[in-house]
């Protein structure tokens, strides 16, 4: 299992410079990359080969004039870049023959410099380092990290990353081993159903309620604000600019503000619980509703993939139910299905055994009670795959022995 560890990097000047310089380069060769393999499917001839591109359109290309800044950054970098299109292809490929889980994707597109995040990635080849205290990259000097924990091993790739924002980060990729893991959380014969909402956020079983913090709307007022200013801004400006800035720290700070709020919450329930059932939601339909700016605000396949990971690494069972299980028309006490209600209805009173619900802690209750008929209908604990570190990076060897990630 991978676990992504990402740290803030505060470059100086130059080193901003150089990034800048870096990202442009991986950039160049990733769209040229596209661009041959398009040239090629137009001619209908067969795609050029790894070795061929790399020959091509790094080692050739740095002896010409219109390329010869290519050699103004770190090899690796390049050669990086030109896997992140095999990746890219391979993976659409995939998509297109139904091998690969999840949406469709469509065919490698161009970069742009305007993107909101850019990217480059060193293995050990680049023979990086991190000194007292630092990150040393090739060709960009060592960079100031704040090193908010430490890392349970060495790691043989890292990843900067430019977000909109214009904050850069280090991220590393670790292999860790579950097993050692769920060792350093006590199990607990705990089990928890957990209904999910607007007005709160969790309601679980045992009644506890869980209010909906609602970031991106305690931030609407500030963001409309910022927004009105960028309009009066005149396109290409430097004003103009820095008031997009602007609007992208202050959707950079509810983003960390939800991400920190679902970290905290699913791995406190992951500590206090052994078994967890969630309802499978649809997102992408409920997005497409009045319901559509809160649902977002909310982040629910957001935090249901933390408690994937949180659940897999820590030797916990994480049970999803599907979506049309009838859990607010059913009466966790007796078992009768009571019918549909409104939303407006808050709480109920079964008509058969004259049970009074509350509509949420009922929910999850019947949940919990669902998903525990899923795990012994099949005689093993039924969980979902495991979330590991996104996009393709080389991750480190070795298991980490007592520090702790998110």
């Amino acid at each position: 299992m991978q676990l992504r560890y990402s740290f803030r990097l505060y470059p100086d000047t130059g080193q901003q410079r150089a990034l800048a310089r870096a990202f442009g380069c991986a950039r160049v060769v990733f769209n040229d990359a596209v661009r041959a393999r398009e040239e090629a499917r137009t001619a209908k001839q067969p795609f050029p080969r790894a070795a061929e591109l790399s020959k091509r359109l790094i080692t050739e290309a740095k002896q010409t004039v219109e390329r010869s800044w290519l050699g103004e950054v770190s090899a690796v970098v390049l050669q990086q870049s030109l896997r992140d299109v095999e990746t890219a292809y391979r993976n659409f490929f995939a998509s297109l023959k139904g091998d690969r889980k999840g949406p469709k994707l469509g065919v490698p597109r161009f970069k742009s410099r305007k993107d909101a995040r850019q990217s480059i990635r060193f293995t050990s080849n680049a023979r990086w380092k991190i000194t007292g205290g630092r990150l040393d990259l090739p060709r960009i000097g060592a960079v100031k990290v704040k090193w908010s924990r430490p890392l349970p091993t060495t790691p043989t790739s890292v990843t900067v990353v430019k977000d909109a924002a214009g904050r850069y980060f280090a991220s590393f990729v670790i292999d860790t081993d579950p097993a050692a893991d769920a060792t350093r959380m006590p199990g607990t014969d705990q089990n928890i159903g957990i209904d999910l909402g607007l007005t709160h956020f969790a309601v679980l079983s045992d009644g506890t309620k869980i209010d909906s913090p609602r970031f991106l709307r305690r931030a609407e007022k500030k963001l409309k604000k910022a927004q009105q200013e960028l309009s009066r801004k005149q396109k290409g400006s430097k004003n103009r600019a820095k008031a997009r800035l602007k609007i992208a720290r202050a959707h950079a700070k509810v983003t960390d503000a939800r991400k920190e709020f679902h970290h905290q919450l699913s791995t406190r329930l992951i500590s206090e619980n052994q078994g967890i059932a969630v309802e499978s939601l649809s997102v992408a339909g409920l997005a497409r509703t009045r319901l559509a700016k809160s649902v977002h605000d909310a982040g629910w396949s957001s935090f249901i993939s933390m408690l994937e990971y949180k659940a897999a690494r820590y030797g916990r069972t994480l049970v999803t139910i599907g979506r049309f299980e009838p859990t607010s028309q059913t009466c966790s006490t007796c078992g009768v299905k009571d019918g549909p209600k409104p939303l407006n209805i808050r709480e109920w009173t079964c008509a058969a055994c004259g049970a009074v619900h509350d509509r949420d802690t009922n929910a999850a209750i019947n949940i919990k009670t669902a998903a525990g008929l899923a795990v012994s209908a099949c005689g093993a604990p039924v969980g979902p795959e495991p979330v590991l570190a996104q996009r393709a990076e080389t991750g480190s060897h070795g298991f980490p022995t007592g520090n702790r990630a998110a």
